[in-house]
Formats: C-alpha cells, sequence, structure tokens
C-alpha cells in the first residue's frame, strides 16, 4: 500500500489543510475513535466528538508527515512525525483505523508519544 491509498493519510491531509469538514467525510456518522496524548485520553462514538476535539484544539500550524502505511483486510496503519512550524517535529504517531465496506473510517485509534520516534522524515 502507497501513502497515496491510504484512508487516514487523506484525513491528515485534509484536517491539516484546514478541510475540518473534508476529513470529517471520511469518517463514518458512528466512528468509534480514540486520541491518545501525553496524559490523557480523548474517546467518542461519533463526527461531532471528533470535530469537537479538533476545533478544541483552537488554531494550530501542525501537519502530520505520514512516513509509512500499511492495510492488512479492514484494518490500517499510518506512522509518521508530527511537525510544527513547518520545521519543528514535535512527535510521532501510531495511528490505526478499522475502514467499513463504504471506505470510510468505522473505528480510529491513535496514539501520540513526544520522545520517542522510531524514524523521522526529511524535513526541506
Amino acid at each position: 500500500m502507497s501513502l497515496t491509498d491510504s484512508t487516514l493519510v487523506s484525513y491528515y491531509a485534509k484536517i491539516d489543510a484546514g478541510d475540518l469538514d473534508g476529513g470529517l467525510e471520511l469518517l463514518a456518522p458512528g466512528v468509534s475513535f480514540a486520541i491518545i496524548l501525553p496524559g490523557t485520553a480523548v474517546r467518542g462514538e461519533n463526527r461531532r466528538g471528533v470535530r469537537e476535539y479538533l476545533e478544541g484544539r483552537g488554531p494550530v500550524d501542525r501537519r502530520h508527515v505520514p512516513t509509512h502505511a500499511t492495510r492488512e483486510g479492514e484494518l490500517e496503519f499510518v506512522y509518521g512525525a508530527v511537525v510544527e512550524d513547518g520545521v519543528t517535529i514535535t512527535g510521532h504517531f501510531l495511528a490505526s483505523a478499522r475502514i467499513g465496506d463504504d471506505g470510510l473510517i468505522a473505528g480510529y485509534q491513535v496514539a501520540f508519544d513526544p520522545e520517542l520516534g522510531l524514524v523521522s522524515p526529511a524535513l526541506s
């Protein structure tokens, strides 16, 4: 699987570009999710919950830079770095998703770690 074939990579690209509605359209209406951050976890059962989390972050100059993506059956996995201000890697993420028969993300789990990075992208 290439990065361009990944539903999760498409989701991150839309969210990072400020296309919140476009990103949320890739989620099933009843998506179950867990966003695991240092010291906290955000969990929910629908698009509205994901929207509330994303809007609650406030304005950010952040992007996800995926380095690896794979899919086995209905499960998709993406690994990459989170970059602030275009140049600073603030940590790494490992995301997984269950892709429904309709092609939408039905389950989403992501963990972010600001310390350990297995592979980092070259930033220009």
